[in-house]
Order: C-alpha cells, then structure tokens, then sequence
C-alpha cells in the first residue's frame, strides 16, 4: 500500500492519552501500512519524552516513540519542501497571515508529497493552498 496520511503530533501522540480518543486509535491502526511522521514529530516527541523525570510513564511513553513511531515512514524536509514552504509562507504573508515556521514545515512535506495533513489544529492550516486536511477527532 501507498502512503496516504501525514500525522501531526496530536494525532501519532493521542494513544499515550489516559482516555485516548477511540476514534483517532482506531483510525492510526486502520490506516497503519498509509501513514507517515514528518521528521519534526520525531523531534517534539523525543524532546517532549526526555524532559520528563525518569518515572514508570516516561518509560512506557519512551517505548511507544522507540516501538511504534520510529518504525513508521518518516518523512525529511527536502528542497522541494523548502522551496514550496517559502512561496507559500510569502504568499500567506502578502495576505496578512502569519504560520508558523513548525506548522509550514509540516505543511510543507505533506504538500510535497501528496498526502493528507492529518491533524486536530484545522484551523491552524486554513489557509494554506491546496493542502488535504483531516480531523479523526469528531
């Protein structure tokens, strides 16, 4: 199967969730051989992991990150996404609307390569031109 989905952190990060949403669960298990990571959810989850005090949760939370999330497809930042990121962020720019850098990059890949932003910050990446967004909290 091909790739189809790029997952933001609230999305890849939910199933450490106490109560995780059912829905987003089941749809990272449905959606398993599709889905993606940009490298920079690598980084916020390995940042976010190491500043936490040694404790039983920081060691399950290390596991899933180490077991689950690294064996994804992870994605880099490319040229071509560079590139795309520039002209973009100018043009949001032009029109009063300033991303940030994090959520552009994110963009950026996923515009690059064809794949559906799967994130719960909609709005977040409005108005961005022609990027496929989804929300699996409902």
């Amino acid at each position: 199967m091909s790739l189809t989905y790029l997952l933001d952190t609230n999305i890849i990060s939910e199933p450490l969730k106490p109560l995780p949403d059912r829905q987003v669960v089941d749809s990272i298990n449905r959606y398993g051989s599709e889905i993606a990571v940009p490298v920079f959810v690598i980084y916020e989850l390995t940042k976010g992991v190491y500043q936490l005090p040694e404790s039983k949760r920081r060691s399950r939370i290390l596991y899933y990150i180490e077991n689950v999330v690294y064996n994804l497809p992870i994605l880099p930042y490319t040229k071509a996404a560079a590139i795309w990121q520039g002209k973009e962020t100018a043009r949001l720019q032009h029109i009063g609307k300033s991303p940030s850098f994090a959520d552009m990059q994110i963009a950026s890949i996923a515009k690059t390569n064809d794949l559906i932003l799967v994130t719960r910050n909609l709005a977040d990446f409005q108005y961005i031109t022609g990027l496929k967004l989804e929300n699996w909290f409902k």
